[in-house]
């Protein structure tokens, strides 16, 4: 297994070995005991667990979900895309962070089967490269609807290149603040 440090520290690339054969392939996704030595080795507590909740999402290509994170109880992510293509980002939205402001992004598909571990306290969104894209993740924490934040995708300062430029968005995600309103907020955020 192979593990890429990012410029946003605790935000790791994993890239599971993955088997192939004539029948097709075999990877294994996940084992405490390994994810825990990977988090404890980069210093990034709970890449290894324990995980309360497992998302999944169908989308269809040029969707764009994000940038999520949830303010009092941040969640710890472990994503993969089991089915397709997205372009995957974390951004550092957390206002004491020496790199906050900046952003990851990384491709995630079936094919190489990269993970990516957003810590938490980051915000979270991907927008979908091929026509259809199932994106899975783990959680750290229970999503809680009241606790629910986010930075608008097109943030001119986070500036992030997304691979799409008519994305397809939801109501929400349009609706979302920038960054630089997030910071104004008299309430927490991100992890604070």
């Amino acid at each position: 297994m192979n593990v890429v440090r990012t410029e946003i520290p605790g935000v790791l690339v994993v890239e599971p070995v993955t088997y192939p054969d004539e029948r097709g392939f075999f990877r294994e996704l996940f084992r405490v005991d390994r994810y825990g030595e990977i988090g404890a080795m980069h210093g990034t507590a709970g890449l290894g667990g324990p995980f309360v909740q497992v998302n999944h999402s169908r989308s269809r290509k040029d969707v764009l979900r994000g940038l999520h994170f949830q303010r009092r109880q941040p969640q710890g992510k472990l994503v993969e895309c089991p089915r397709g293509a997205v372009y995957d980002v974390v951004a550092d939205v957390r206002p004491d962070s020496p790199t906050y402001g900046r952003w990851v992004g990384v491709e995630l598909d079936d094919i190489v089967g990269r993970q990516l571990w957003v810590p938490p306290g980051l915000a979270h969104g991907f927008c979908v490269l091929s026509e259809v894209a199932d994106v899975s993740y783990r959680c750290t924490e229970y999503y809680a609807p009241d606790d629910d934040g986010g930075v608008v995708w097109d943030d001119p300062d986070l500036a992030i290149d997304w691979p799409v430029e008519s994305p397809i968005l939801s109501a929400k995600d349009r609706g979302l603040p920038r960054l630089v309103e997030l910071r104004a907020e008299p309430t927490e955020h991100a992890g604070r």
